[in-house]
């Protein structure tokens, strides 16, 4: 489940500063700063992200990608083989990045049950301020064969586990807690394509309702 509330996506880190831009269609990954090989993987992830944004995914050509990225096509394939291997790691780091918004919306020294509607509402609102990249990275996903389900699998899992550790064990097993993450996918995916992805909040009372009902089974 990808998102992320925007903020400062980095462009550049020479001698110590830091560049950032506000407000671009890339700022659904928030990458660190990094140098060198690193520094051009990140740089294509945030090419992919502002090509899809301006085109979609269909119409998006490597070379797109690689001008967005200020990179040569020869450093575009020495980190991806092919645009599809580029929206699967695109994907996941905008997943991991949705997975560091639900963490830092939960205080673990609180009662879950108090802030499961302030962690969904950050999350829904973070992924509703990016339409375009959203439906890329829903839909898009779905059709890249069996690395896309793969990708899609590994962070549905990762979200599940997560899940686990702050309701806890005693209280959800693992697989009702995919159950409440594959039940809240379908909730957006249903708000993408009734082309409510920009009112994802909405959605809140009902994913929080779907939580609670779980674990109180």
């Amino acid at each position: 489940m990808p998102g992320l509330v925007p903020v400062r996506t980095i462009l550049s880190c020479q001698a110590g500063t830091v560049k950032y831009r506000r407000n671009k269609p890339s700022d659904f990954v928030t990458l660190e700063p990094t140098e060198g090989i690193h520094q051009h993987r990140s740089r294509l992830l945030e090419g992919m992200a502002q090509a899809v944004a301006d085109k979609g995914y269909a119409d998006t050509t490597i070379a797109d990608i690689v001008r967005e990225a200020s990179v040569s096509r020869r450093t575009f394939y020495e980190h991806f083989a092919t645009k599809a291997d580029c929206l699967i790691a695109l994907y996941a780091a905008a997943s991991r990045n949705a997975l560091k918004v639900l963490r830092e919306a939960v205080d673990p020294g609180k009662d879950w049950e108090l802030q499961v509607e302030h962690a969904l509402r950050a999350y829904l609102d973070g992924m509703a301020s990016n339409p375009v990249l959203m439906r890329t990275l829903f839909i898009e996903i779905l059709h890249l064969g069996d690395a896309g389900l793969a990708a899609r699998r590994r962070v549905n899992q990762e979200i599940a586990d997560y899940m686990l550790g702050v309701v806890g064990r005693d209280r959800v097993t693992p697989e009702l807690a995919m159950a409440v993450v594959g039940g809240i996918n379908e909730l957006v995916l249903q708000a993408i394509e009734d082309g409510r992805v920009e009112r994802l909040g909405e959605l809140t009372p009902t994913a929080s309702a779907l939580v609670k009902a779980v674990v109180h089974r």
